[in-house]
């Protein structure tokens, strides 16, 4: 989609804190977070909701996988998850772990490395 700011993330013409990449899925620091460690999950193929990415099994997978992740990186075993999709009209998974753990939010690049080391 022309002008999705995901799909640009996605595409690499936007720059992001990665945390996780494959083929079909990419998992990125948000720019406004919820705690430190806040990442969004996304397909790379644009589709407007999360209901209809058809490997949605596999896309969950991701999700669990980032949230594990964040688990160990944070010190926390509680990982909140949000499917709302009003803001970007893009499929996506918010995974930010509670708002209690120690740390800075705004630090997306130290975020993104605690979380790809505990993968």
């Amino acid at each position: 989609m022309e002008n999705c700011i995901f799909c640009k993330i996605a595409a690499g013409e936007i720059p992001a804190h990665t945390v996780y990449e494959d083929g079909d899925f990419l998992a990125f620091v948000d720019i406004h977070p919820q705690s430190p460690g806040h990442v969004q999950v996304i397909p790379k193929r644009h589709y407007r909701w999360v209901w209809d990415v058809p490997n949605a099994g596999a896309y969950f997978e991701v999700v669990k996988k980032i949230a594990l992740a964040q688990q160990k990186a944070f010190n926390t075993d509680w990982v909140l998850s949000r499917i709302v999709g009003e803001d970007v009209p893009h499929a996506h998974v918010w995974v930010f772990p509670n708002n209690a753990v120690a740390g800075d939010k705004e630090d997306f690049a130290g975020n993104a490395e605690k979380i790809r080391s505990a993968l």
